[in-house]
């Protein structure tokens, strides 16, 4: 028989201490209550601040978002239990304001960080860009702040993080896991304003569905359709978002009809489901494609050309933006603009009068 010496023996208590410390501790934080930090971006007068409020149950009326603005939500777990928050941001301004995607997303609150993009159905020429942009911006920002946690190996609120949010968000039998290129944190597509969409051509109709379909699959997103008229729509988004900001469980509810609003949780779809892009008249080998959501922007370009984007890139500035307009204040703000530029042209005149002596 072997001989155990007697540091093992202490080596093989200490080990069992602390597993049972940490399955203690694993109890106790079960009992404890989180907070979640839920991040809404997307078209610019799209109904994000309409689905934020539905959300959160307030019955207010929703006013234009200037910026980026923050609220938050709690909800109970149980009769007599601490109450699970949800920091809720918003960020206005379509894409003319991505770069404040960086305040919201922190080594902070990464662990617990999902992202909501809402898409405005009814505008489809600015569909791809807005969503190429603002997720662009916000996977940029998140594998910064990965980086820095990877070079630190923990946030700044000391607790160990995962170098890698994909094993969180997918599992392993997920469809297609070999195929697609998950979102870093998990993530929410709300199509908004179905309303008006259901109105357009089944044709196109069609390639806006089965292309949200395929960019929520191949990062790994749940998508959902809503019409703020419709309670059902926007019961099952309210759901959702809730998955996100309370851990509560996920809806199990389908819908791929492009006739009526899809509904389709992270997971549930397929390639083989979703099917090619709808190309009546274009050989796709023709397109010259990078990788397969390159292919898909080709296609969906071709039947809704993106908008010129000058406009878009002229309203940095949120002062001149016309839905922030106060005609009072602006009044004000141009006599104000008027006497500083003759104010600055009489000191040019003033110093170029000035003689120096030799």
């Amino acid at each position: 028989m072997p001989k155990i010496s007697l540091n093992t023996l202490w080596d093989v208590a200490a080990a069992e201490v602390r597993n049972r410390d940490d399955e203690e501790d694993d109890e106790e934080d079960a009992h404890l209550p989180t907070e979640r930090t839920v991040f809404f971006m997307g078209s610019k007068a799209g109904g994000k601040t309409t689905i934020l409020l539905r959300i959160l149950d307030r019955d207010e009326a929703p006013k234009p978002t200037l910026a980026l603005e923050y609220t938050y939500g709690r909800r109970a777990r149980g009769h007599n239990t601490p109450k699970d928050v949800a920091h809720l941001w918003e960020l206005g301004g379509g894409i003319s304001l991505s770069d404040l995607v960086q305040i919201p997303i922190t080594a902070d609150n990464i662990s617990t960080l999902s992202v909501v993009l809402v898409l405005d159905l009814s505008k489809p020429n600015s569909l791809w860009e807005t969503m190429e942009r603002l997720l662009g911006s916000a996977r940029s920002h998140v594998g910064k702040v990965f980086s820095s946690i990877q070079k630190t190996g923990e946030s700044r609120s000391g607790k160990q993080q995962s170098q890698n949010r994909v094993p969180g968000v997918l599992h392993k039998d997920y469809p297609d896991r070999e195929l697609i290129s998950p979102f870093t944190v998990p993530l929410l597509i709300i199509g908004s304003k179905f309303d008006i969409f259901q109105d357009f051509d089944s044709e196109k109709r069609k390639v806006i569905c089965k292309t949200l379909r395929f960019v929520a699959h191949f990062y790994g997103a749940s998508l959902i359709f809503t019409n703020s008229k419709s309670e059902s729509t926007m019961s099952k988004a309210r759901s959702l978002v809730n998955q996100l900001a309370f851990g509560t469980e996920r809806p199990k509810s389908v819908s791929t009809d492009p006739s009526k609003p899809l509904v389709i949780p992270a997971g549930l779809d397929s390639l083989s489901q979703i099917g090619p892009p709808v190309t009546s008249d274009v050989d796709i080998g023709a397109l010259h494609a990078k990788n397969p959501l390159d292919l898909w922007k080709k296609v969906f370009e071709r039947v809704f050309p993106s908008e010129n984007t000058k406009e878009r890139t002229e309203l940095k500035d949120p002062a001149k933006d016309p839905q922030y307009s106060e005609p009072l204040i602006d009044a004000i703000r141009a006599q104000k603009d008027q006497e500083l530029e003759q104010y600055k042209r009489q000191q040019a005149k003033s110093w170029k009068s000035l003689t120096l002596d030799p």
